[in-house]
């Protein structure tokens, strides 16, 4: 898996997706893109998720929701 994404696994699971070697790097590029960093530039995509994930509820589920519309 990415850097990260390992640690993301419960947000994949409420956005109903499951990582497989097939999508790994469309969800990794989807984080990157939700959270406005340039692509494959891992820690500072973690930095803002962590940021986005440890802020607040209001900011994971609307997360997820990015999440979903990006990948689904």
């Amino acid at each position: 898996m990415s850097c990260y994404l390992r640690h993301l696994k419960e947000i994949l699971d409420q956005a109903g997706i499951t990582v497989d070697p097939e999508n790994r790097k469309r969800i990794d590029s989807a984080f990157h893109q939700i959270v406005g960093v340039t692509y494959k530039d891992c820690p500072a995509a973690w930095k803002a998720l962590k940021e986005t994930l440890l802020a607040d509820e209001g900011k994971r589920r609307d997360l997820i929701k990015k999440l979903k519309a990006a990948l689904l």
